[in-house]
């Protein structure tokens, strides 16, 4: 199983709650066994900047790699990039039950 983590900030005078609903677009895409945008809770201090986390699960590499190929994908990205900040993220291998 793969986990898609992606960590976005959004930029000053930008509405999160938009960028949130551009990001919930994603969800219409078939190939996630899960799929989640959601805001930071921000109870780290260290961690403030990040506004909202996009999560995902994907069953291998090749479902991963059909969901960031479907025409949603790219015009989600295209949508909210110049409502963002920063953006990182991360895809992580686990085995089944969630050992890494």
């Amino acid at each position: 199983m793969i986990r898609h983590i992606v960590f976005f900030s959004v930029k000053e005078g930008q509405d999160i709650d938009v960028v949130r609903e551009g990001l919930e677009r994603l969800k219409a895409i078939p190939h996630s066994d899960v799929f989640e945008v959601l805001p930071n809770s921000k109870v780290d201090p260290m961690c403030d900047r990040i506004d909202l986390v996009v999560y995902g699960e994907f069953k291998d590499e090749a479902a991963l790699f059909a969901f960031k190929a479907d025409p949603i994908y790219a015009a989600t990205t295209q949508y909210v990039r110049p409502m963002r900040e920063m953006r990182f993220s991360a895809d992580v291998e686990t085995l089944p039950g969630g050992t890494v």
